[in-house]
């Protein structure tokens, strides 16, 4: 089993849904999987998923609204019960498309910030007492996914030592931050056994990626879940490929 219990943001469509498809399908799927979205009605897919796997349960979130979280960790809690939650995959975000320096709007960088970075470090830290409690079922201080996790879906486009063309403001600088904020949460979540680490999917086919990017959405998520399953404490606070590989900050 890759974890009791695993939350996945983004989940109605591109790496998000077939996370929940791949994790679902899996021989010893985790007991209970929440796959969130923001319009759960339109998420036709998803919602195909959870009819086929009763395990899957799809809750709405809209990662840009932080009213919304109260509601959203009594939804969580409710499912995870007193087991707690093991893994929070970050995976919700946005990418911004006119951004060059003569075409980037302050705007579209706040926006960007605010679901890029902003809202997984908030949703970690509302969700860290179910987090917290999900490590503690398991004796031992040891790291892995398996005990408890935070997951944040970052890009390579996030690296300062391999941006070598520029441009692509929003995106860039806010996941350059989300793995500044991954580095600090796994500093201090590491006293609670949370393991947290940024993971970069690949360049893959998605609405994000386009068609001209060399990774199906499949590859990338069967390349995840295997790397999910042989994180460890060397891995805690670092920047990982979907096949395992470290990357430069």
């Amino acid at each position: 089993m890759l974890s009791r219990s695993v939350l996945v943001t983004g989940s109605n469509r591109g790496l998000g849904l077939e996370l929940v498809k791949q994790i679902s399908a899996s021989l010893s799927p985790p007991e209970v999987i929440i796959a969130a979205c923001r319009n759960c009605e339109k998420a036709t897919s998803l919602q195909e998923v959870a009819e086929k796997h009763k395990n899957v349960h799809v809750v709405k979130l809209d990662v840009s609204d932080e009213a919304s979280y109260k509601i959203f960790y009594e939804d969580v809690e409710k499912l995870v019960s007193t087991k707690g939650l093991s893994l929070l995959i970050n995976n919700a975000g946005v990418a911004p498309k006119s951004t060059r320096i003569n075409m980037v709007k302050w705007k579209q960088m706040m926006d960007t910030f605010s679901v890029n970075t902003v809202a997984p470090l908030m949703l970690t830290k509302t969700l860290k007492p179910l987090l917290t409690m999900a490590a503690s079922q398991i004796q031992g201080n040891d790291l892995s996914v398996r005990r408890a996790a935070v997951i944040n879906i970052s890009s390579i486009l996030g690296s300062i030592a391999e941006n070598e063309q520029g441009a692509l403001y929003p995106y860039r600088a806010s996941k350059a931050a989300l793995n500044a904020v991954t580095k600090s949460l796994s500093i201090d979540l590491r006293s609670s056994n949370i393991l947290v680490t940024s993971l970069h999917p690949g360049w893959v086919k998605t609405d994000m990626g386009g068609k001209n990017a060399p990774l199906t959405v499949e590859k990338s998520i069967l390349g995840i879940i295997n790397t999910l399953h042989s994180l460890n404490e060397e891995y805690n606070g670092e920047f990982v490929q979907y096949d395992g590989k470290k990357l430069p900050w």
